[in-house]
């Protein structure tokens, strides 16, 4: 090592580089993101000082960060926060991390409102609250409610509806799929994200998912549709005729998804909609 000073630009530089050799796919993006963090500021801001000298004490935090990302643990548990659909919503290891493909089941979610004055809506398996708390603020007339059978998720997804500002316009229940009463409806609109992961896949997911996020989130069985199969065959008959079920799921059960919309009782399948890689994401049904 040299005895230049750790500005922020050789931090930078250096980190990225050890991370790409430790396996990480974004190693650049880690870096800058672990530093803004470090450093109270935005990421776009570090490009205005990169040559300030950072100081020992946040640079030993930066150093921690870096190690346990090095070791696989995500970045957005790391900061305890990712940003989705342009908001900043907190996570944690109760929690899957947002992803962008969940993006464009919101964008379908609101197409799909927008022409009803007061929708109601309910979000099967919250987690963080991201769907259910964009949905609020994108659709100010509607109702949100929003389950998950984990006491520990609906605690982050509350939080990040306070953060927010919609939390006297979301209920959130414990709940498996729709056994809380209160999740009966009618519904305008039931969407979900749901497990959708083989059992047999598990093993060959990223290590930062594999070993960080919760697995019950994640694997639905050894089939991969045991969740989605409960889903649809009890929707119908809790949505309001009409009504439209959206689900998220993964290429790789993509068939197995669609017969299982077109096998409830009181469903009709539409067509399934692609994600930004042209890989079959958003699987609809809708009420007849």
């Amino acid at each position: 090592m040299s005895d230049e000073p750790w500005t922020v630009g050789r931090l930078l530089t250096w980190t990225a580089d050890w991370l790409a050799g430790k396996g990480s796919d974004s190693p650049r993006l880690d870096a800058e993101v672990l530093l803004a963090h470090v450093r109270g500021c935005q990421r776009i801001l570090l490009y205005a000082t990169f040559d300030e000298v950072v100081a020992d004490e946040p640079r030993g935090r930066f150093r921690e960060l870096v190690r346990r990302r090095a070791a696989g643990e995500p970045v957005a548990y790391l900061v305890g926060n990712r940003e989705f659909f342009s908001l900043s919503f907190a996570v944690s290891p109760a929690v899957l991390v947002p992803r962008p493909e969940t993006e464009g089941l919101v964008v379908r979610a609101i197409d799909l409102c927008k022409p009803i004055a007061a929708p109601r809506i309910l979000d099967v398996g919250t987690g963080s609250g991201a769907i259910a708390v964009t949905l609020a603020r994108q659709l100010p007339g509607g109702t949100v409610v929003a389950s998950d059978i984990s006491a520990a998720a609906l605690a982050v997804a509350r939080a990040n509806a306070e953060r927010h500002g919609v939390a006297e316009r979301i209920e959130f229940l414990e709940s498996d799929l729709f056994a809380a009463p209160g999740c009966a409806g009618p519904w305008d609109l039931i969407v979900s994200n749901p497990p959708y992961v083989r059992e047999d896949e598990f093993v060959g997911l990223p290590r930062d998912v594999r070993d960080y996020e919760p697995r019950e989130a994640l694997v639905a069985g050894p089939r991969g549709v045991e969740v989605i199969e409960r889903l649809a065959a009890a929707a119908a008959e809790r949505l309001a005729p009409g009504g439209w079920l959206l689900v998220e799921a993964g290429p790789t059960v993509a068939a197995e998804v669609e017969a299982a919309l077109a096998a409830a009782a009181g469903l009709e399948l539409q067509p399934t909609l692609k994600d930004l890689a042209g890989l079959p994401r958003i699987f609809q049904a809708r009420r007849a």
